[in-house]
């Protein structure tokens, strides 16, 4: 039987939601990752102190093998004095969701010029901006590409503050990367390195493989798994996994993500497996991430077995990716 073993892996973007099946996605979360980095776009979002520290441990509680690594969002009227103080309790990032960009953002940032002072204050403490990288007005398919000359403009103005663009889904974004100063960095998911629009809506619209930035082209798609797997130095593993519940997703008005997290690492397994790239992909999940982030590798190791195995129709009342098919590639209990 073929055997892969690595480094326990980091997720440097994951939703896990609030309420009570939040424990349920953390503990499937940390079957696979040792860290967790858990978006803030909750309802209420998380935005002090008290909030912030209240839900890394309500997480880690539930699910005790996984640490929670946290972030804060950024609102319009936040005093830059926050940044300090958020720092101080622990956070990892301030998230930066344009209004109306994606799920719970409606109270986000119109634009970087109405945070001045707290992004000079992220850039004094060192303290990561993270970006949902969208202009929500902008057609859907452009609307990541468009957002890049306001990310030029950020990095322009502050030269030193560090920047993830989160889920980078099309080969503009990449090759814009590749143009920026070391300190940006950007993170890639599962889903948008194995599927496209062709997955979403050729055939029957698949409401679970719905997220934002949608998947895009095959070439966005096979640009994308070239710079993973040849070891692009910039690119490190998010997988913005966000369960929604299963009437929510199979509704009139399906809510936007890709519940990943159960299906992540076979799926990488088997995407670099396919590339002959599986050297690689400790790299991309247990590394660069953390190099970046200026985290201490994880000691634990995990192990993934060529295995078949069917994905569950149901976790947490929410329906994982690919429920119900086989995949060659399983966590080892």
């Amino acid at each position: 039987m073929k055997t892969l073993t690595i480094r326990k892996p980091d997720d440097f973007h994951l939703h896990l939601r609030q309420g009570e099946r939040m424990g349920d996605y953390a503990r499937e979360t940390a079957r696979s990752f040792a860290r967790a980095l858990v978006m803030p776009n909750t309802l209420p979002p998380v935005t002090d102190p008290a909030g912030m520290e209240a839900y890394k441990k309500a997480i880690e509680t539930e699910a005790p093998g996984l640490e929670a690594l946290m972030a804060f969002k950024l609102l319009p009227d936040m005093p830059a004095g926050i940044v300090p103080e958020m720092k101080k309790a622990g956070a990892v990032i301030g998230k930066l969701y344009p209004a109306g960009a994606t799920t719970n953002a409606e109270d986000g940032i119109s634009s970087y010029r109405q945070i001045p002072d707290v992004l000079e204050a992220m850039e004094a403490e060192g303290m990561v901006l993270s970006i949902h990288g969208e202009h929500p007005e902008k057609p859907v398919l452009e609307r990541e590409i468009s957002y890049l000359t306001e990310l030029e403009q950020i990095i322009r103005d502050y030269p030193k503050l560090p920047i993830v663009l989160e889920h980078l889904s099309c080969r503009e974004s990449l090759r814009f990367l590749e143009q920026t100063p070391d300190h940006v960095r950007g993170t890639v998911t599962t889903h948008h390195l194995l599927f496209t629009l062709d997955d979403l809506m050729g055939g029957s619209l698949n409401p679970h493989l719905f997220c934002k930035p949608v998947v895009k082209k095959e070439e966005d798609r096979r640009a994308l798994v070239d710079a993973v797997c040849s070891g692009h130095p910039r690119l490190f593993y998010g997988s913005d996994s966000a369960p929604h519940l299963k009437e929510s997703k199979e509704s009139g008005s399906c809510g936007a993500g890709a519940f990943t997290s159960p299906v992540a690492l076979p799926l990488l397994a088997e995407l670099f497996e396919q590339e002959d790239a599986l050297d690689r992909l400790e790299d991309f999940v247990s590394r660069k991430g953390a190099d970046f982030y200026g985290l201490p590798l994880n000691k634990e190791s995990l192990t993934l077995v060529k295995e078949p195995w069917t994905v569950p129709d149901l976790i947490g009342g929410a329906v994982p990716l690919l429920a119900g098919e086989t995949l060659s590639w399983k966590i080892s209990s």
